[in-house]
């Protein structure tokens, strides 16, 4: 099943993001085709990134939280909310 988590950064979130930026993009590269989809959101402007949505196939929502609980993002404290929910992709596919 897939699982989509919305992370949304802390306030004045930035300098952690890209503190801990490499390591985050090594992370997601660790869980090969685990990993769906993922990129950064970006606030009104366009040209900050304000937070994440990644969709992961996991075996039940205990996984997907296990494995979203493992982003450097999260433990270096830079998300002020994370919404994990299964999802089903229907219509699409993102560009290459």
């Amino acid at each position: 099943m897939l699982f989509v988590a919305l992370c949304h950064d802390m306030p004045d979130g930035l300098a952690v993001r890209l503190a801990t930026r490499d390591a985050h993009v090594a992370w997601l590269k660790s869980l090969g085709e685990k990993v769906r989809i993922a990129g950064p959101f970006f606030d009104e402007s366009g040209e900050t990134m304000c937070g994440s949505v990644v969709v992961i196939e996991a075996g039940d929502l205990a996984e997907a939280k296990a494995t979203f609980a493992a982003d450097p993002y999260a433990g270096a404290g830079l998300f002020a909310a994370v919404d994990i929910r299964p999802w089903r992709w229907v219509v699409g596919a993102p560009a290459a």
